[in-house]
């Protein structure tokens, strides 16, 4: 038994609107079995532009029934029927939500006419209901109200069901059949063609701009899980009904899938993407030359036109290393803006200061020992690559750490012996480094320090 279904609501999404006005029509495959049809009053006034659009007004549905009132008919109805709609997810999670909140769990098998007309009528130029039934010549009556669209949609599917879809319905509603679940807009084929590997995938939209991008060890259960339930919010709803078309890009290991999306996200800045998109101020070793010859040491905020010395996610980690230069080479603390107090500079832990922030100390001795410490610190940064597997057995994914920055990533022959790192760079593709991808290096090889291989 098929239940049709159409709603009214004051908005897109369920966890913030209400239903305005709902129909339902049984049908068993061959004809019309019962309808009903119910204006239902809302928590929320109706905005305008929805009464424009609607003909429903605050008026209209003030002596209606809640939803509350209305849930032990509509349960009664829709349990256990074959859920069919217009793009079904829409108007399946607004009843499914409002069920919840009155006490109902309704379970239902779902079918898309959407979906469905896609199957039966393969390349039509829309699958909205308005054009379907201009195509099909189905006549619409009382355009955006339940009952019209209801009726509407009634139609459809019997011109569906007279051109063989029983089929595809079939297909549909069959036990762990997934298809339904997927956004109305986007081709099931894309879905399938995924490979069950380390990746990054990206959602465009109608215009194929990418609204979001993803990581995944494993492309295709990672994708689908993104549908495996509708949720009732704006941006959940928003999200679903923009994604038009998914590509990916396949990498051999889980590290590469989550260096690529973070520098995609950045490249790209989607949509509905948030994490790695928030501003936060991470922080620079720099030098400069003061007015009177010393080179000065300063951890500052990241400056967008000077290249630091070394980066930090922390502005702590930045005071750590300079303490550890200032007492490696007897560095002056207020030279390197560790000491802001007035007074004699008191040096830091063991170490004296000798006098440069006073002029004791000529600006040759005190530069040579800073020009010793920078020495060091590039010494000290390490270069190193992560060897590991590759997309075939004839090569090795690889990724390069170059003086304690990330360089960039790609494939090597299995066969070839990389003697220097600049010998590699032939073999990899350099990317924009970050703070985030920095720190997943230094972590992975933390885990699995057999896999790294130092220059």
């Amino acid at each position: 038994m098929y239940a049709i279904v159409d709603i009214e609501t004051t908005g897109g999404y369920a966890a913030n609107n209400d239903i305005t006005e709902i129909a339902i029509v049984l049908h068993d495959g061959q004809s019309v079995i019962s309808r009903f049809e119910s204006l239902v009053r809302p928590v929320r006034n109706i905005p305008y532009y929805i009464q424009v659009l609607t003909g429903i007004s605050n008026d209209m549905v003030a002596g209606a029934p809640t939803f509350e009132e209305l849930a032990p008919k509509l349960y009664e109805l829709l349990q256990g029927k074959i859920f069919v709609a217009h793009n079904v997810n829409f108007d399946y999670s607004f009843l499914k939500h409002h069920f919840d909140a009155a006490g109902y769990d309704l379970v239902c098998n779902k079918l898309c006419t959407v979906r469905l007309a896609k199957k039966v009528f393969p390349g039509l130029p829309s699958y909205s209901l308005g054009n379907l039934c201009r195509h099909f010549g189905i006549n619409i009556y009382n355009r955006h109200r339940a009952g019209g669209d209801t009726d509407a949609t009634v139609r459809l599917l019997e011109h569906l069901l007279l051109n063989n879809a029983e089929p595809h319905i079939q297909q549909f509603i069959k036990r762990g059949a997934k298809e339904q679940s997927l956004p109305p807009n986007l081709p099931k084929d894309q879905v399938d063609q995924l490979p069950y590997t380390p990746g990054v995938y990206y959602f465009h939209n109608q215009t194929g701009k990418v609204i979001y991008v993803g990581k995944a060890k494993n492309l295709k259960y990672r994708v689908s899980s993104h549908f495996t339930h509708n949720g009732a919010g704006k941006q959940r709803q928003d999200f679903l009904r923009n994604i038009h078309r998914i590509t990916y890009q396949s990498c051999s290991t889980e590290l590469m899938a989550f260096i690529l999306e973070s520098v995609e996200i950045k490249r790209l800045w989607p949509e509905f993407n948030s994490s790695q998109k928030r501003f936060t101020h991470s922080y620079g070793l720099y030098m400069f030359q003061d007015n009177s010859g010393y080179l000065r040491l300063a951890i500052d905020k990241k400056k967008k036109h000077l290249q630091p010395l070394y980066t930090f996610n922390l502005l702590l980690e930045g005071h750590r290393l300079m303490n550890q230069l200032i007492q490696r080479f007897n560095l002056c603390p207020k030279l390197c803006f560790m000491q802001t107090a007035q007074g004699p500079c008191t040096g830091t832990g063991e170490v004296a200061c000798l006098g440069a922030c006073e002029h004791k100390e000529t600006v040759d001795v005190y530069n040579e020992r800073v020009q010793q410490a920078l020495q060091w610190l590039e010494e000290w940064l390490p270069t190193f690559a992560v060897v590991d597997a590759g997309h075939a057995r004839d090569e090795q994914s690889c990724i390069l750490m170059e003086k304690g920055k990330f360089y960039g990533m790609g494939y090597i022959p299995a066969g070839v012996g990389i003697t220097s790192r600049e010998e590699l760079k032939n073999y990899l593709t350099p990317y924009p480094e970050n703070d985030y991808i920095r720190g997943l290096v230094y972590q992975y090889v933390e885990r699995y320090p057999n896999k790294k291989v130092s220059f």
